[in-house]
């Protein structure tokens, strides 16, 4: 499956998988973020739900904090 993630391909070895498996997989577990998929805010309540498909567009946003 293809993905483009923040406007770079990606590649991966499954034909479909949730945004919480890519949460694990780019290795974002516990941080702060906000996922855009196809244009479209996913709450992080649907990670888990939420499929992904070939050549879906993501746009993934970490938290920074600061002073």
């Amino acid at each position: 499956m293809q993905l483009t993630i923040n406007g770079k391909p990606r590649n991966f070895d499954a034909q479909q998988f949730s945004v919480a498996h890519l949460v694990q997989l780019l290795e974002l577990t516990g941080k702060r973020l906000a996922i855009e998929l196809n244009g479209e805010i996913v709450p992080r309540s649907q990670f888990e739900h939420m499929v992904l498909k070939d050549n879906d567009k993501l746009e993934i946003v970490g938290a920074v904090g600061g002073g």
